[in-house]
């Protein structure tokens, strides 16, 4: 079964949680895929992973790039999996049909964001009826990740 991780946001935002899950799971050396809600927050995650630490690169690319197979991380606004990611990270509260094939789906949501928070409410609902093996991780004041469920 696919391990199914929820990260609830409240402390920190997308852009300073995502790129070191990114780099973490880099370093298992896993593929991954990040799934967005829109070609406009693809792009914006693009530029950012660029430019988000002077000492750190993070390789990547967009699925509307040339050879998206060959990105370490991949960043779609699609379910497809081309670069034959292991994980899957699920931002803007965007579902997945399908987990086969995938070590671990990772659902990044905005806490103070309700829609998010009720989708992902929803998400868990699902995982569970399919059997997933879940987690839940909420920030700490520090910023320290605690395993909550």
């Amino acid at each position: 079964m696919t391990e199914v991780l929820f990260y609830h946001l409240e402390r920190r935002p997308l852009e300073q949680v995502l790129p070191t899950l990114l780099e973490k799971s880099l370093e298992r050396g896993w593929r991954c895929v990040v799934q967005c809600g829109s070609a406009e927050r693809r792009d914006a995650l693009d530029s950012h992973l660029w430019t988000y630490s002077e000492s750190s690169f993070l390789p990547h690319g967009t699925e509307a790039q040339p050879q998206p197979e060959r990105q370490p991380v991949l960043i779609a606004t699609t379910e497809a999996n081309p670069n034959g990611a292991q994980i899957r990270f699920l931002v803007d509260a965007v579902p997945l049909n399908d987990s086969t094939g995938y070590t671990r789906i990772v659902h990044l949501f905005d806490g103070r964001d309700g829609e998010q928070v009720a989708a992902a409410r929803e998400r868990w609902r699902e995982a569970k009826a399919q059997g997933h093996e879940l987690t839940y991780w909420q920030q700490e004041e520090t910023g320290r990740w605690v395993r909550k469920a």
